[in-house]
């Protein structure tokens, strides 16, 4: 079964290559196209696509707002959302993920990154380009929100700080097993554990923790 997609992005070019790239894909369809982040909220709430893949910078409404209300935390039935956009250490990616999207990815990541990204993001899964994962997250640790960084509902473990960092580090599930030399299902098993422990909605807001908690410096 195809996973659905909706793109969004103000650039009729970047659009139509998103698109082709998608539906060359065997197992993805592109069923509808916004160029604002209105029209890509109007879109997303009459089709329901698996994933919404949304540019940050659009005109009438942008990528942060459309996300908020596809994905945010006062939405019932959120939808899962990937942001692409070009990388300038732009603020509002950071606001973005807060806002509840899945993934980040830059525009030039490349068909099989981009496909990676949406199955991840229809999986319930995130993704964020792991050659910006640790810049985008050190860039903004010290700009984010300065409220004291929310406790664990239970203290973690050794084995799921260890989880945690990797997945800070922008590690995928199968690299964080062959590293600790476990399995994958127990590798998702820690990373569902510290979900429930941070109060968190996906792996991305497990990385911010990390380095809002200080547990991930630069340069660590």
């Amino acid at each position: 079964m195809s996973v659905r997609v909706l793109v969004a992005d103000d650039q009729e070019i970047v659009r139509t290559g998103l698109t082709m790239i998608l539906n060359a894909q065997p197992d993805i369809e592109v069923v509808g196209e916004a160029p604002d982040g209105r029209r890509a909220v109007e879109l997303a709430r009459r089709l329901r696509p698996d994933v919404c893949l949304l540019d940050v910078r659009m005109p009438v409404m942008d990528g942060l707002e459309a996300t908020r209300q596809l994905a945010g935390p006062a939405v019932e039935d959120p939808l899962a959302v990937v942001v692409i956009t070009t990388f300038d250490l732009d603020e509002y990616v950071y606001a973005a993920l807060r806002a509840g999207a899945r993934g980040f990815l830059l525009k030039d990541a490349g068909p099989a990154l981009l496909a990676q990204a949406v199955h991840a993001a229809a999986a319930g899964d995130a993704l964020i380009a792991p050659s910006v994962t640790t810049r985008l997250l050190r860039a903004f640790a010290d700009t984010g929100p300065k409220a004291p960084p929310r406790q664990p509902i239970e203290p973690l473990t050794d084995r799921e700080e260890q989880v945690l960092a990797r997945v800070a580090r922008g590690r995928t599930n199968n690299e964080i097993a062959d590293e600790l030399f476990i399995t994958l299902s127990t590798v998702k098993s820690h990373v569902t554990a510290l979900m429930l422990k941070l109060g968190v909605r996906n792996r991305v807001e497990i990385a911010m923790w990390a380095y809002e908690t200080g547990r991930i410096r630069p340069g660590g």
